[in-house]
């Protein structure tokens, strides 16, 4: 693999390919397709891929803590009606058991992009299904315990969630084509909570939507260009340092992985209608960007 050159990992032809989350113990990369309704994974060693049906939509997945001793661990998923903790099983079912649920404000909602604080608590953000409406519905959640409460709210499409090395600055977007905003937090370490909310990147005079992201070890901010095919690191006070292509022009979401987490692997989305000139849209791809990652926190709940 080249340093710049995105090479496939996986022709998956997700729906939208959604939350990668590497592995360390079992050295694989986990990550869901939306509509799809499936948790998947692939080993690095083998390459081998296999999937687990999710009773519904997912939007985003965390490593459930204690859950390494499991064949494939526990995953604690936020879906469309709550929270629940996901045990993959060896003969391909999945067990489910509700951990927190939720009353969304309207019909057609469902969690979309979140993950665990450097703590291991999980937040995730709400959103109408349908964007054509723009409605400002979403939220993002923070889990407690078996409870969820709002942290902030009206957003369009929240996205982007990440959070520094030290854990002190919460990065969040609305890739909503009517916002396209990436904004930064102070982040309490302590209660789990937001605060001092800024803009650090204006979206709309740049090439694609904010969608997931990922920090590295330095502190960037690495977020997939939506819509051109990109993913852009931003340096953490929101100067943009470089582009990299994939070949595909939906990318959806980050994530740094493999043995030395140094490879940025990337999901994306398969749309409609012509895709002569993406055949390899929905797949996963990797890319070696010169820089590490940092290990996903385990998830308390």
């Amino acid at each position: 693999m080249t340093s710049m050159q995105a090479e496939l990992v996986l022709d998956a032809r997700n729906g939208v390919g959604e939350s990668p989350v590497w592995d360390s113990v079992r050295q694989c990369l986990w990550w869901v397709d939306i509509p799809g309704k499936a948790l998947w994974c692939w080993h690095s060693a083998s390459g081998e891929a296999r999937q687990w049906p999710t009773p519904e939509q997912t939007g985003c997945i965390a490593l459930a803590a204690g859950s390494d001793a499991l064949p494939h661990g526990q995953w604690m998923a936020a879906m469309e009606s709550g929270v629940a903790r996901l045990t993959p099983q060896t003969d391909g079912t999945l067990d489910r058991t509700w951990v927190a649920r939720i009353d969304q404000p309207e019909p057609g909602m469902r969690f979309n992009d979140g993950r665990c604080d450097r703590q291991g608590r999980l937040r995730a953000g709400t959103m109408v299904m349908d964007m054509s409406l723009a409605r400002a519905s979403g939220s993002l959640y923070a889990l407690d315990g078996h409870s969820l409460r709002s942290l902030q709210a009206g957003f369009v499409t929240p996205n982007g969630m990440a959070f520094s090395p030290d854990g002190r600055t919460m990065y969040l977007s609305d890739s909503h084509p009517n916002v396209q905003t990436v904004w930064a937090f102070d982040y309490d370490t302590e209660t789990g909570t937001p605060h001092h909310r800024r803009v650090l990147i204006d979206f709309k005079p740049l090439s694609g939507r904010p969608d997931g992201a990922a920090v590295d070890a330095d502190g960037g901010y690495w977020i997939c260009g939506n819509d051109a095919g990109l993913v852009h690191r931003f340096t953490p006070d929101g100067r943009l340092d470089r582009s990299l292509p994939v070949p595909m022009k939906k990318p959806a979401m980050c994530a740094f992985g493999g043995a030395g987490l140094d490879t940025l692997f990337v999901t994306s989305i398969r749309p409609g209608g012509d895709l002569s000139d993406q055949p390899l849209a929905g797949g996963v791809f990797a890319l070696r960007p010169g820089v590490r990652g940092l290990d996903e926190p385990r998830c308390i709940a």
